[in-house]
């Protein structure tokens, strides 16, 4: 079965209370749950938009989502660098996904206006001129 962000969420925010327990509750007994990489991204947009957790913390309950028996994500190792990325050099998950991804792929490069891309030195941004 796939995996909604509703139900993350519940799960790792207690809000509300009667749906997170449920949510917790089937998370715990639960087995073969995919979780694609777009629920991971709207997941950590969600905790940092609406409930204002911060990007450390943020990175700490993905990683605990990915680590979840329960669960599991389209390419771990890329998930993974990329909360690496977003948590450490400080880009948006997007912009950190892509990094993973370009470094991954073997691409190594970038097509963006988003100078933060520079920050991480393993890929090279390339601004269209």
């Amino acid at each position: 079965m796939l995996i909604d962000t509703n139900v993350l969420i519940r799960h790792l925010t207690g809000d509300p209370p009667g749906l997170a327990r449920k949510a917790t509750q089937f998370l715990e007994h639960a087995t073969g749950l995919v979780c694609p990489d777009l629920v991971v991204a709207e997941t950590v947009y969600v905790l940092e938009s609406f409930y204002k957790v911060p990007r450390e913390e943020v990175a700490q309950r993905i990683r605990a989502i990915v680590a979840s028996p329960a669960v599991s994500v389209d390419d771990e190792l890329l998930i993974l660098r990329t909360l690496e990325v977003y948590e450490f050099d400080r880009l948006h998950f997007a912009e950190a996904y892509l990094v993973a991804t370009a470094e991954r792929s073997g691409i190594g490069a970038i097509v963006s206006f988003d100078q933060s891309i520079d920050r991480v030195t393993t890929v090279r941004r390339v601004e269209p001129r």
